[in-house]
Parts: structure tokens; sequence; C-alpha cells
């Protein structure tokens, strides 16, 4: 069995090598998509943003003698056994396009949180939450984390149906904020939206014809922007469950934008409008 790294005994241990390619796809089913119980992560952000957080359970570390060298002390710190591997062999399991960066973490997907756990949580009281209604491409979803970390957001809620479950892909394109944002799923988004409410929790509905602008009403915490999927925007029974309907002001020709850079500019224009 491997060791953990200890950069005074050079090179770790190389153990059982890794299999030749993630597992197959799933078969498809009306079912919401169950988590799965390993994945493995690639990218040297997410990694170490994965190492360091002590609420993620790592499994296995397969790195590069460079990206050991680049990840540093949160290797050792992290307890994680590590195995070394070379480029060729990263490339064959997560693929030619994947940019691993020399490294691949096994791991336990972060737990998410019930939302009336959260809800029981004092700071619910000032918490700014993010609404996804069927968001599903895991490269927005990955975006819209990062932006959300960056800005502080307590969690994010979305449905469990129409979401992507925790993923290589999605990781990567969250740079490892994804350690520090957690997900709240919930089967019935509106009921979801209901118990936020009775808790005092404003939900802001993002649209581009909304009667007034975002800045103007958000107010203090605690608040919620609630954000629709790409082409279909926020449904109706979504619509019906927010406080209010708000724009995000544009002066160009087209009013509306990609739904990560739509986040990113309503998490800003939200935290002006907390100090008018």
């Amino acid at each position: 069995m491997s060791k953990p790294y200890d950069p005074r005994r050079g090179k770790p241990q190389h153990r059982k090598r890794p299999p030749s390619g993630p597992p197959g796809k799933p078969i498809r089913s009306n079912a919401p998509p169950a988590p799965p119980d390993e994945l493995s992560l690639y990218g040297l952000h997410t990694v170490e943003a994965a190492l360091a957080n002590p609420n993620r359970k790592k499994l296995h570390l397969y790195a590069t003698a460079n990206a050991l060298r680049r990840l540093g002390d949160v290797v050792q710190t992290s307890g994680v056994e590590v195995s070394d591997i070379s480029p060729r062999e990263l490339d064959r399991y997560f693929g030619k396009d994947a940019v691993h960066q020399g490294v691949r973490l096994d791991c336990a997907p972060i737990p998410d949180i019930a939302l009336d756990e959260f809800l029981d949580d004092p700071d619910t009281k000032s918490a700014r939450l993010l609404v996804l209604d069927q968001v599903t491409d895991p490269h927005n979803v990955g975006a819209i984390l990062r932006s959300a970390a960056a800005f502080a957001v307590d969690a994010i809620v979305t449905t469990a149906r129409h979401s992507p479950v925790e993923s290589a892909v999605l990781a990567k394109a969250a740079s490892g904020a994804l350690e520090h944002v957690p997900f709240i799923r919930e089967r019935n988004l509106a009921d979801a939206m209901r118990k936020l409410t009775e808790r005092g929790v404003r939900l802001i509905g993002l649209d581009s014809e909304g009667d007034t602008d975002l800045e103007t009403v958000t107010g203090a915490p605690p608040y919620g922007l609630v954000l629709g999927a790409e082409g279909k925007g926020l449904r109706q029974r979504t619509r019906e469950h927010c406080t209010v309907l708000a724009r995000l002001d544009m002066p160009g020709a087209i009013k509306s934008l990609n739904v990560s850079n739509a986040a990113a500019l309503a998490l800003y224009a939200a935290r002006r409008g907390e100090v008018k």
C-alpha cells in the first residue's frame, strides 16, 4: 500500500495502476440522477482546493512529479495517499481534451445540505443565496459556482432532477469553488422557495423584462437571486414564487446573457444594492 507523500523520501511508491478510463455511461432513466459513490477530479486549482477541504473525503492522489511540486504542502497536510503517474496515463483516463495538469484526485462527493438544516442555522437570517431553475449544463453551473464563491454566496438551491451532479467537468469549471459553496437540492423548487419566503428570504427573480432594476430592489440580506435556464428562462411556477422580478439594465442591443455571466453581474449588482 502506498504511503502519504513525504518530500524527504523522494517519489511516492507506485501502487496498482489506475483504470484505463472512467466508468461507462449510466443507463438513461427518468429518475433523478444519483450522485456517484466516487469521482476523479483533475486540474491543479480544483485538486488543491479539494485537498484543503476538511469536509471532502480524499481517497487517493495520482500526480506527476511536477504536479506534486506545484501542489506543495497541501498534499502532506491532507494525509492522502499518493502514487506517481505519467501524463500519458492521465490522458488515457480523462481523455486528451481534459486539461488535467498532471493530477488526478479520487475522492467522495461532498454531501448536499438539507433545506431544513440550512433554515435552522442562525446565519440564514443574513444569507445570500442563488436559486437555479433547471440550469443543467455543468460548465455553466461550474462558472456560477466560481462567481458564487467570489461574492460569498452561502448556498445554491436547485432542483434535484434537472441539475448536474457533482462531476470532474463541473469541478474543473468551478476551479475550486465547489469546495466553498454548498448545494441544496430539492425535488420541488416551488416548495423550497415557499419555505425560504416564510423564513424571511426575499426571492428576486432575474428577468430581462422585470419591472425594476436589480440594484434598486436588493436591500439587505437575506435574499436569493433566482435564475432560469438559458432559452426557457424562469418557469411560470417559479416566477409566481418570487417576491419580485427584476432586470439587469443593459444599454446595448442584446438584453440577455449566458446564465453564468448573468449570475456574476447579478451578484455584483445585488452587492451594490445592499448599501443603497
